[in-house]
């Protein structure tokens, strides 16, 4: 039986751009289903030029994937506009009219009542992504169509169980975890998607063994890390010469990503090195964060092209993440040549040879990310050289492979 695989996921990114060029490219995509849908042509392509509206730019698309792709705008559109006025009430976290949990919820909706057309038409599978898959998988086990399921961060319940610990460890880090206000019916929800997939993909080692938290029966888990950005421009690897080893972090700014251990980590050796930061707050009261920034080089935020360019500007990249179903950052940052280290809670182990093109260090510790700090400056050749493998690496594994890899994982399943 010839594979037709129906992708729905509301509003896109690079790894499921990749994902779906696979399936197109190998003959397996029936429909790509999404809230908005840019091509060239559009008037909203052209929209995209006003420096006002650069965020359409994130919503073009494929050319070649137009005939394939259906789109219902109205709930993400919304969401976008309520976000950019600042009507908070609309978006709200699950109540909001245009929150993001209504997005999510209305497009699987919508996808499900297209499932019999679909089957008609000879679907054989559907791949959905976690929050936009419940109406959407059960209709497919009315009808025989089999459930894709991918979780791109770790399970609810583990992330709960490890995070509580910080809120034990760190009482003045706790108002930056935020992630924990889900209701229990959309828990709920994450549940019962899981029950019903036949097959779950995940991007990381940690992210599989996160569900091992999960109470029911799992299918088959499989583990297929995202890809690389291209790694074209060379950088300029600088001695360590009367200056400052260049430190740096992008991310969110909550202790979920372990910042606390990382601002540990440099204290004491400020007179050696000098700790850049990049990204918004979780939330703006949090008085040691705040403390912490002050002591280094915050830029709130960046575009994506600026974040790559301030990464090849400086010498290590830091990424001390406590729960991470991937962490992009960390193949952003390899791509530009420049040494990561990162934790065991992140797709780290799955992309780096710990000692050779990077470093993997236990999660919430900051003495081993010191350690790490202190080798780099006792031995500064480590940067060109750990960089330059890194970049190695990554060039071995762009976007591409990922969208084939996944392809042929699709092709090989055994549907019923």
């Amino acid at each position: 039986m010839v594979k037709m695989i129906l992708f729905s996921h509301p509003t896109l990114n690079a790894n499921t751009k990749a994902l779906i060029n696979g399936l197109y490219k190998n003959k397996i995509l029936y429909k790509l289903y999404t809230c908005v849908a840019i091509f060239q042509g559009q008037l909203l392509h052209k929209l995209g030029n006003n420096s006002k509206l650069k965020d359409l730019k994130r919503r073009r698309l494929e050319k070649t994937w137009q005939t394939f792709t259906r789109s219902n705008s109205f709930f993400e559109f919304g969401r976008i506009l309520a976000s950019k006025l600042n009507i908070e009430f609309l978006i709200k976290h699950e109540t909001g009219f245009f929150c993001i949990d209504k997005v999510y919820e209305n497009h699987d909706k919508w996808v499900a009542n297209n499932l019999v057309k679909a089957k008609k038409e000879g679907v054989t599978g559907v791949y959905g992504y976690e929050d936009g898959a419940l109406a959407t998988f059960t209709k497919a086990k009315q009808l025989g169509i089999n459930c894709i399921y991918d979780l791109p961060i770790g399970y609810w319940k583990s992330a709960r169980l490890l995070m509580q610990k910080e809120f034990d460890i760190n009482p003045d880090w706790s108002s930056t975890l935020t992630g924990f206000s889900d209701s229990n019916a959309k828990l709920d929800k994450k549940d019962q998607e899981l029950a019903l997939a036949d097959v779950i993909f995940v991007a990381s080692s940690f992210t599989k063994k996160t569900l091992e938290e999960y109470s029911g029966k799992l299918p088959e888990i499989k583990v297929i890390p995202y890809g690389f950005p291209d790694s074209v421009i060379k950088k300029e690897y600088l001695p360590l010469v009367n200056r400052k080893l260049k430190v740096l972090f992008t991310g969110g700014l909550s202790q979920r990503k372990g910042l606390s251990y990382l601002f540990e980590a440099v204290e004491g050796l400020q007179d050696k090195l000098e700790l850049t930061v990049v990204g918004h707050k979780a939330v703006p009261n949090c008085k040691v964060l705040n403390q912490a920034l002050e002591k280094h080089q915050w830029i709130p935020s960046m575009s994506h092209d600026q974040v790559l360019s301030c990464m090849r500007e400086h010498d290590v990249f830091v990424f001390p993440s406590l729960f991470e179903g991937f962490g992009l950052v960390i193949t952003e940052a390899m791509s530009q040549g420049v040494p990561v280290i990162t934790t065991d809670r992140t797709a780290g182990p799955d992309l780096i040879k710990d000692g050779e093109d990077g470093w993997i260090v236990p999660a919430a510790s900051s003495i081993a990310i010191k350690q790490v700090l202190t080798k780099i400056l006792e031995n500064p050749e480590l940067v060109k050289q750990f960089g330059l493998a890194a970049q190695r690496k990554a060039q071995t594994r762009p976007w591409s492979v990922y969208g084939q890899e996944m392809a042929d994982a699709l092709s090989s399943i055994k549907f019923l």
